[in-house]
């Protein structure tokens, strides 16, 4: 073959040409190949990441009864003070109804909070607050729609009986009427809930100073450092007359233990930032949530989580609304006034408060009130962060 000036080409030249003819055209077709397994991959990816969103969005159950309650009072609720800052209400239930909660006891009609803590997560998303409420504590419950449609009339009773009247939406209200703080999200969690969140973690590891051995609570632990698994995490934080001193008081400080640990697991396992471990979390925490319709998607709840694994544990605080025993009944409770109404009041305003480990109630206070000029001190309660829970 001559070249372009009528030179002849040498036999090998003529073949290599030929040779890079081919090759060019099975580079084309490695090229079509690859694309096509790419995009094989990547549909099926796509197939299997819509799976699971479907199969988590799935799981949790829009409380749309409590939304149209709530809406029916709309005019009488409090206002929200400051952008940006949340106020959620986690609701413990004890349903003994419904698979891995009738082991707890009979299945009753009814079904009342076996605890109830109101989330303050300020607004710039440096601090959250987590104030326990008790549910021997003595307070206004306004009428509310039962179950069967029927309404109750207002009545002044102990705290986790506005939820076995009215469920979640009678919670809200009664929360509501009695801090003046508006409630914008709110969850509920049943027993097996709860210990499916505990093992979707490996379990949580807890400090304890004495061993404990009760069968009512159903734990047998050693004294010192102790990984609790759903069962037994479930037996710490609700055992009452068989753990410590027996006080409801006690049992609040227990729950706030475990839940300080639980954080600080969730962080130092980076369970928020790693697919594989956050998987069974969110599929054991969404088979279990009922929440408001706003929180009920992952989207929601990947907005409301998103804004919370920045904050240091050092800035979750745990406290207990302050209060002392009902003036009518020993066992029960009421709040200490007017440390109560000041706690509430800075969590309105999203200002800070502090927490100590020791036994009074509430020190510090406004400047106005001390009649000192200058910036207010921050009040301090009883209480501990989720740094104080952990097991060194």
């Amino acid at each position: 073959m001559p070249d372009s000036a009528g030179k002849p080409l040498g036999p090998g030249l003529g073949c290599s040409a030929g040779g890079q003819g081919l090759a060019r055209r099975r580079r084309r077709r490695w090229v079509r190949g690859a694309a096509l397994g790419a995009a094989v991959f990547l549909t099926a990816s796509a197939g299997i990441g819509w799976v699971v969103y479907a199969k988590l969005n799935g799981n949790i159950t829009a409380d749309e009864a409590a939304a149209a309650e709530l809406a029916r009072y709309e005019r009488e609720r409090p206002t929200s003070l400051v952008r940006g800052a949340q106020n959620i209400l986690l609701i413990g239930s004890d349903t003994r109804a419904g698979q891995g909660n009738r082991q707890y006891g009979r299945d009753v009609s009814g079904e009342r909070s076996d605890t109830t803590i109101l989330l303050h997560l300020a607004a710039d998303r440096r601090s959250a607050t987590a104030v326990s409420l008790p549910r021997d504590l003595m307070v206004d419950i306004p009428g509310c729609r039962r179950a069967d449609g029927s309404r109750s009339e207002p009545v002044f009773a102990m705290f986790n009986r506005a939820f076995e009247v009215g469920g979640s939406a009678c919670t809200i209200r009664t929360v509501e009427k009695l801090t003046d703080i508006r409630v914008d999200h709110h969850m509920v969690v049943d027993f097996s809930g709860f210990k499916e969140m505990v093992d979707a973690v490996d379990g949580v590891r807890v400090c304890l100073r004495q061993p404990i051995d009760d069968k009512a609570a159903r734990l047998r632990l050693p004294a010192g450092k102790v990984t609790l698994d759903g069962e037994q995490a479930l037996g710490f934080v609700r055992a009452r007359e068989s753990l410590g001193n027996g006080s409801d008081t006690d049992r609040i400080d227990r729950q706030q233990q475990f839940l300080g640990a639980l954080v600080n697991k969730v962080q130092s396992d980076d369970v928020l930032l790693n697919p594989v471990k956050l998987y069974p979390l969110l599929d054991a925490a969404t088979s279990s949530l009922t929440t408001d319709p706003a929180l009920a998607s992952l989207r929601g709840l990947y907005q409301l989580v998103r804004g919370l694994r920045d904050i240091r544990t050092e800035d979750v605080q745990f406290l207990t609304v302050p209060r002392k025993s009902y003036v009518y009944d020993a066992n029960r409770d009421q709040l200490v006034e007017p440390e109560a109404e000041k706690l509430f009041a800075r969590l309105r305003a999203d200002q800070p408060v502090a927490v100590t480990a020791g036994t009074g109630q509430v020190s510090g206070g406004s400047g106005q009130e001390t009649g000192k000029k200058g910036p207010s001190p921050t009040p301090t309660f009883r209480g501990n962060t989720a740094d104080e829970h952990t097991c060194e």
